[in-house]
C-alpha cells in the first residue's frame, strides 16, 4: 500500500517532501501568467482613459464655465464702433474680469480645422468676436444680453451654456465605458483563472483522491492551487501593468493641444493608480480560485 502511494504521489513530492499539486510548469501555467499580463496590460490603458477623461472634460467645464463670447454682425464701416461700445459696456459690467477683441489670426485659428490654414479672413465679411473672462459667477449674463440687445444691435451674446451640457454628457458616458472596461476586464481574468484551476484539478484527480486517502483535507488542496494560481496571476499582472506604463509614458501628449486621445496618460500622483491593478488581480484570482476549487473539489470521489 505505501509502495503504491509512493508510486502515485512521488512525482509531486519536491526534494523538501512538500506536494506540489499543481504542476509548476506547462501549457496552463504559462498561459494563466500571459492572460494575466495581457489583461494587466489592457487594464492601464482604461484607467488611463478614464483618467485623462476626468482631467481633459474637467478642464474644458471649468473653462467654458469662466468664459463667453460675444458675435457682433455689423456692416464693415459700422464694426469699429460697435466693437468698442461693445467693449465699453462690459467695462461697466460688474463680474466681467477681462474682454478683448480677437484679431484676424485668432479668428484664423478658430476656423481653420474646418476650412483650412489659407483662409482668406480679411476678404470675407465675417462677425467679431469679444472673448469674455469672467470673475466667478457674478456675471448677470441675461442681464448682459438685454442690455447688448438694447444698445448693440447685432450682438450676440454666448455664455456656452450649450456646449458644457454636451460636454458634462459626453464625459459621463466615457466615464461609464472606462468603468465597464474595467469590469469586463476583471471578468474576464476570472473566468481564465477560473478554467484553468478547473483544468488543473480535472487532471490531477487521481492525486487528490489519494491525497485524501492518507488524511488531507479539501482546504489543503485548495489552498494549494490557490497559492500557486494567485502567484502566477500576480506575476503576469505586474509583468503587463509594468509594459503598458512604459508604452504610455512614451507615448506623445503635447500641451497644446488638449483632447482625449493627446492627453492619453497619468499626471503627477495619478502615476501610483496602476499599482493597484496587480493587487486587484491577485484578490480576483484569489476568490474566483477558491471558490472554483471548493466546487471541483464536491465532484471529485
Amino acid at each position: 500500500m505505501i509502495q503504491q502511494l509512493k508510486s502515485v504521489l512521488g512525482p509531486y513530492f519536491s526534494q523538501t517532501d512538500k506536494v506540489q499539486i499543481v504542476p509548476t510548469a506547462g501549457i496552463t501555467a504559462h498561459l494563466t501568467t500571459f492572460t494575466a499580463g495581457a489583461m494587466a496590460f489592457l487594464a492601464v490603458f482604461a484607467m488611463a482613459l478614464l483618467l485623462a477623461t476626468n482631467r481633459v472634460a474637467d478642464q474644458w467645464a471649468t473653462e467654458l464655465a469662466q468664459s463667453s463670447t460675444i458675435r457682433i454682425s455689423a456692416s464693415p464701416d459700422q464694426m469699429d464702433a460697435n466693437v468698442a461700445q461693445t467693449l465699453q459696456i462690459l467695462d461697466q459690467t460688474e463680474g466681467v474680469l477681462s474682454a478683448r477683441a480677437l484679431d484676424a489670426e485668432e479668428q484664423r485659428a478658430l476656423l481653420e480645422p474646418w476650412f483650412g490654414a489659407n483662409l482668406p479672413v480679411e476678404d470675407l465679411s465675417l462677425p467679431q468676436l469679444i472673448e469674455i473672462l469672467e470673475n466667478g459667477d457674478d456675471l448677470d449674463t441675461e442681464g448682459l444680453r438685454l442690455r447688448l440687445e438694447a444698445e448693440v444691435p447685432g450682438a450676440i451674446l454666448d455664455d456656452h451654456t450649450s456646449w458644457r451640457g454636451p460636454l458634462i454628457a459626453a464625459a459621463g458616458q466615457l466615464r461609464t465605458l472606462g468603468w465597464v472596461s474595467l469590469g469586463l476586464i476583471l471578468l474576464s481574468l476570472s473566468a481564465m483563472v477560473t478554467l484553468a484551476a478547473n483544468t488543473s484539478l480535472a487532471a490531477n484527480a487521481q492525486v487528490i483522491r489519494v491525497l485524501r486517502l492518507v488524511g488531507a483535507e479539501d482546504s489543503y488542496v485548495a489552498q494549494a492551487f490557490v497559492r500557486r494560481f494567485v502567484v502566477r496571476t500576480g506575476i503576469g499582472a505586474v509583468v503587463g501593468t509594468v509594459i503598458a506604463m512604459i508604452a504610455i509614458a512614451a507615448l506623445p501628449n503635447p500641451q497644446s493641444t488638449q483632447t482625449f486621445l493627446t492627453s492619453l496618460g497619468f499626471d503627477g500622483s495619478e502615476w501610483l493608480w496602476p499599482i493597484l491593478i496587480p493587487i486587484i488581480a491577485a484578490l480576483v484570482a484569489f476568490f474566483a480560485t477558491r471558490i472554483s476549487a471548493l466546487r471541483k473539489l464536491q465532484e471529485v470521489t
